[in-house]
């Protein structure tokens, strides 16, 4: 049975026009003339039996079934030009690392060292994929991530490193004198999503009691908390080696009190196989390497 598969062209030529809702900014992107797309989409749609453009005065719009299929489109292009790109790779004797990683540990721990790995091992490629969540490595195209945590069913973890936080907040909330640990629960406390509990315990290891440990204005990501209490939002808790630059500048002040240990610990965690791939194996010993020292 001939399997209903549409032709590359015909795809890009949609994907591009979906994504700029215009025949003539797809043919501008993709040098063809705008009747050239047309056809193309026209072809694609007959292979569907789907509309998926309307024609209106202003241009095309996207129906629903074409908002639909661009979103798949999309990401099948995407996953073939990279799945391209590493073949490519492995031809000019190289091979590539696909990581996911939390993004604060990546701008801030990660990439730093990179350039280093790169020069030991100039023909491995790592590409790095922001993940603060376990994940189904079989849907993802990971090799391995990254992981503030200790894995998760069906992986392998290797501990790294712990994470010790610190209280952040802006000097202009502390007045005349520096802010102690018990003056803390006293200003917002911005919370972190992925750390929901962050607050109540490092209360709680200071014999602390705050009826408000949950309360305060909610963000995503450490690199949000910290932009938070850089403009007064209020504090922050926030990985120690995230904040270190800006507390040497003195645009973050924190108490006198050592880091709190969060309870997690940054793993590297990638699926149980039998065998792994080389570039995980060397890039596995890299990073255990670095974290020792």
């Amino acid at each position: 049975m001939r399997r209903k598969i549409p032709s590359t062209a015909a795809l890009t030529a949609f994907e591009s026009a979906a994504r700029h809702q215009s025949f003539t900014l797809a043919a501008d992107e993709l040098a063809l003339t705008q009747s050239a797309v047309g056809r193309q989409i026209a072809n694609l749609e007959d292979l569907l039996g789907v509309k998926l453009f309307r024609r209106t005065r202003r241009g095309v719009v996207l129906t629903p079934a074409g908002v639909h299929y661009s979103g798949a489109v999309r990401a099948r292009l995407e996953e073939v030009e990279r799945d391209t790109l590493e073949v490519m790779s492995r031809a000019a004797g190289g091979g590539t690392l696909q990581l996911g990683v939390v993004p604060t540990f990546a701008t801030h721990w990660l990439i730093p060292r990179l350039p280093a790995f790169s020069a030991k091992h100039p023909h491995i490629q790592v590409h790095l994929h922001a993940r603060t969540r376990p994940f189904l490595f079989s849907d993802s195209g990971l090799d391995a991530a990254i992981y503030a945590g200790k894995g998760w069913p069906g992986t392998v973890a290797h501990r790294l490193m712990p994470e010790p936080m610190v209280v952040v907040y802006a000097p202009k909330l502390a007045g005349k004198r520096p802010l102690g640990t018990r003056d803390i629960p006293k200003l917002p406390l911005i919370q972190m999503t992925t750390r929901p509990y962050a607050w109540r315990d490092w209360l709680e290891s200071h014999g602390l009691a705050f009826e408000g440990a949950m309360a305060g204005p909610r963000v995503e990501l450490f690199s949000m908390a910290s932009q938070a209490a850089i403009h007064g939002l209020g504090a922050a808790l926030v990985p120690h080696f995230f904040v270190q630059e800006e507390l040497a500048r003195g645009v973050l002040a924190s108490p006198k009190t050592t880091p709190f240990e969060s309870g997690l610990d940054y793993s590297l965690v990638y699926p149980e196989q039998d065998a792994l791939p080389r570039e995980l194996m060397v890039f596995r010993e890299w990073v255990l390497e670095q974290s020792r020292s």
